[in-house]
């Protein structure tokens, strides 16, 4: 599950981290050529542009094919616009804090799975019951987030930050596909034996995430979308539940968007999760299938 929590960081990364360490500075420069495709016809132009929502600095991508067509676009579209972070917290803790009376978290898992569980908790500086009150759901993306952050990934150098700031400067719009409230009710609505689930898979990945972001990076990087798709595909095995209210049906409510959007003229960069755009229930496939075609920009 964590390749797939990946894809949707966005609505992580606002929520109260449990032990978040200061990322270790890097210097090293490494080129990124990620994957860009585009949308277009007589009057309107739409760029699509994978992002992965954490990185660790020194790696350059906004340049070459992809800030050409950020200058080139008029407007800029992102999963999420995030909210003031006082407003995020109240938001999380309506959705992702469990009711009274209902059994500490620990209970609910299997019993097979509470003593990794716990540890995952207590390797972030925590005592193992401190994730007791949360819901399934937030304690699995807290659990994803946090070892990211100890290993150097920062959302400061990831895209969604840096095309903000560079539409901010350049006076551009920025809007979002989705709402704080509707990514975390996306979660919070998840079947209680699919939350469950998702924290299952998410210890069970922990020990290999080091390994698992590193590989997803790499892919991003080099402009690889099937092999991005390929680590997808292992994490949506998991939970078809899961896959489909995270992934399947998002991708084409976004595809819809893309092609209303299309009767409007105009230059558009749109800026979603890589695992979004790779795949064969990828947006570009929702397009294909709603008579859109989206081409790969080669550079």
């Amino acid at each position: 599950m964590l390749k797939l929590t990946a894809t949707a960081l966005a609505a992580f990364l606002a929520l109260p981290a449990c032990a978040q360490q200061a990322p270790t500075p890097q210097t090293a420069k490494a080129d990124a050529d990620p994957a860009l495709w585009v949308v277009k016809d007589a009057d309107t132009t739409i760029y699509l542009f994978g992002t992965i929502h954490v990185l660790k600095p020194g790696m350059t991508w906004f340049d070459e094919a992809v800030k050409t067509a950020f200058d080139r676009s008029g407007e800029v579209v992102l999963e999420l616009v995030m909210p003031d972070p006082a407003k995020m917290q109240g938001l999380v803790e309506a959705t992702g804090v469990a009711p009274a009376g209902t059994p500490p978290l620990t209970e609910q898992l299997p019993a097979s799975k509470r003593a990794a569980f716990g540890k995952a908790v207590v390797d972030l500086g925590l005592p193992a019951n401190a994730l007791d009150r949360y819901r399934p759901w937030l304690a699995a993306t807290q659990l994803s987030v946090a070892p990211l952050s100890k290993l150097g990934y920062d959302s400061a150098n990831g895209p969604e930050e840096v095309i903000t700031a560079a539409a901010k400067a350049a006076g551009k719009p920025v809007i979002g596909l989705e709402t704080a409230e509707q990514q975390l009710g996306y979660f919070a609505g998840l079947s209680a034996k699919a939350q469950l689930q998702f924290l299952e898979s998410t210890v069970d990945e922990l020990p290999t995430v080091e390994k698992q972001m590193a590989r997803m990076v790499d892919d991003w990087a080099k402009g690889r979308p099937d092999d991005l798709a390929s680590e997808m595909n292992d994490s949506l095995k998991d939970s078809p539940e899961v896959a489909k209210v995270l992934l399947t049906d998002r991708n084409a409510r976004w595809a819809d968007w893309v092609k209303m959007r299309m009767d409007k003229p105009g230059t558009v960069f749109v800026a979603v999760g890589a695992g979004h755009l790779a795949g064969p229930e990828s947006v570009q496939a929702q397009l294909q299938r709603i008579g859109v075609k989206a081409e790969r920009v080669p550079y």
